[in-house]
């Protein structure tokens, strides 16, 4: 405005002008915002994030987490290795010796959708043990009825013979309460056992190491089905174990019901494992007939993946700590960098490290030992934690301020939970890759032109950003001509184990007169 147009306006107006823009003026070096007469000014939460200095962001804090941070170069690298560790499970001459194992299931046709019978089904996969009854209608349809029990801590690491008359006890109760258990019909069952075994028939294999908190004695080396049955028939129960599957198996064949192109299954919960399709002309290993169909599921045990030292150079100081204080030092190097036993105490160690060098929680020094209980002592900030700060979106941290305060933190500033949040996306992203690294490894060693991966556990189940995570990285290392989808496996490993033990059971009445069992468990064919 000109001042020969400012001369001829009235007092009033000229006055009211002069305020206007002296406001403007003030409020522009308030607020750092450009505000004049007649223009809104800029709320004060968009303001904060504009000028806000991102502490997450911090040389000092990069540099503690730059050793979470791996390329797509590291990557491509691991698969190759992963490819040369799948090799030596499957030869006989190195598979003894092996990190990943490379088990055949002895399951070698997937689901067709036709399959009916009702079939009683038992998932021992960490702490919480389920018990299903399970109708199977043909047509894809399934209708089910289950309850969770928990495994005891004394039970996890006392004597084997507690442990499976535990899990018959269990079964007993459950089928008392379906009204199943006196009814005069002996019902097959399916175990979803998901540990590291060595299958020597649909219905027969050996423990080779406990994981995930389990120790207990007298198992390794035995066969857990007839330790199983002889704790049902201990109990009087009618039901009959005729298959053992993974739980990786059990999610591939409850996927498969619906989705027949599912060539993988996947766990990414309190541990990690895979299985998948393979050719019989690769399993050097393999003690079956070579009859149609020419292919086994195979059960990778990768969760041991770096046991013998070959995944050094992509593990942190964290790696290590988490590995030497846990159960079995040395063992399941890989499942330790993924899954959602170790992956709260991984951020854990990385807090306490930013506390040490001054980096967070600055303002709680004189409440130290109010939070000193949960981060000084290992498994103090919880797996789901790390879901939940990440569920946060924008600058109010409702759910990260509920976690610190979970733990002790009283009032955390914007800068702690902006830090802590930060952390967890590192470690989580890092988890993803990892896995979606791996998953690739076999999509691309399958090599169909359309594979589905069925994938269940609590990570991958509840974790805000794991699927999309691991689905941009294998963007970049799933080969061109193949389109994958990951799908969510619903009931995967206890459905899987019906499945299962409904064929098994069907292919034993039917050939029971002219066919010897065991050949008969070593063959699953629709």
């Amino acid at each position: 405005m000109s001042l020969d147009l400012v001369s001829t306006l009235p007092y009033d107006s000229i006055t009211s002008l002069v305020r206007k823009a002296a406001y403007g003026l003030v409020t522009t070096c308030i607020l750092g915002t450009a505000v004049y007469a007649g223009y809104r000014v800029a709320s004060p939460e968009k303001h904060l994030i504009r000028r806000h200095r991102h502490p997450e962001l911090n040389d000092q804090i990069e540099k503690v987490l730059d050793s979470l941070k791996i390329s797509d170069e590291q990557l491509i690298h691991m698969m190759h290795i992963l490819e040369e560790e799948m090799n030596a499970g499957l030869s006989p001459a190195t598979h003894k010796k092996a990190s990943v194992k490379m088990f055949p299931t002895y399951v070698r046709n997937i689901p067709n959708g036709t399959e009916v019978g009702q079939v009683l089904a038992l998932d021992l996969g960490g702490t919480n043990f389920r018990v299903l009854l399970i109708d199977l209608h043909g047509n894809s349809k399934i209708e089910l009825t289950s309850k969770i029990f928990v495994i005891p801590q004394s039970i996890m690491i006392g004597d084997g013979k507690h442990l499976f008359r535990h899990l018959a006890e269990c079964l007993e109760e459950f089928m008392e309460k379906e009204n199943i258990l006196n009814s005069g019909t002996c019902y097959p069952l399916g175990f979803t056992f998901s540990f590291p075994c060595q299958q020597e028939s649909l219905a027969s294999a050996r423990l080779t190491a406990w994981t995930k908190g389990f120790s207990c004695s007298g198992v390794v080396n035995e066969d857990v089905v007839k330790l199983l049955q002889e704790a049902i028939n201990e109990k009087g129960i009618n039901a009959k174990c005729v298959s053992l599957v993974n739980d990786t198996v059990g999610t591939l064949m409850a996927c498969a019901y619906k989705d027949p192109s599912t060539a993988i299954g996947l766990i990414l919960g309190t541990g990690t494992n895979a299985c998948y399709i393979e050719s019989l002309d690769r399993v050097g290993t393999w003690d079956g007939d070579y009859n149609e169909p020419k292919q086994v599921i195979i059960n990778t045990e990768w969760g041991a993946f770096g046991d013998n030292g070959r995944l050094k150079h992509l593990r942190t100081k964290y790696d290590e700590e988490v590995d030497i204080s846990s159960i079995n030092p040395g063992k399941q190097i890989f499942e330790k960098m993924i899954s959602g036993m170790y992956m709260g105490e991984i951020v854990r160690l990385i807090i306490l490290d930013l506390l040490q060098h001054e980096l967070l929680f600055l303002g709680h020094r004189d409440t130290y030992s109010d939070y000193k209980a949960a981060l000084y002592n290992r498994g103090g900030f919880y797996t789901k934690f790390v879901s939940t700060v990440e569920t946060d979106e924008g600058i109010k941290f409702s759910n990260t301020r509920r976690v610190l305060e979970d733990i002790g933190i009283q009032n955390p500033t914007y800068d702690d939970c902006a830090i802590v949040q930060h952390i967890c996306r590192q470690v989580s992203k890092r988890a993803a890759r990892l896995a979606g690294a791996g998953l690739a490894v076999l999509i691309n060693r399958i090599g169909k032109s359309n594979i589905t991966a069925g994938v269940d556990g609590s990570l991958y189940r509840f974790h805000p950003r794991f699927k999309r995570n691991m689905e941009r990285c294998m963007e970049s290392l799933v080969n061109k001509d193949i389109k994958f989808k990951l799908t969510l496996s619903d009931d995967g490993s206890g459905k899987g184990a019906a499945m299962v033990a409904c064929v098994a059971e069907r292919i034993f009445e039917h050939d029971k007169e002219t066919a010897d069992y065991e050949t008969l468990t070593k063959s699953l064919i629709n």
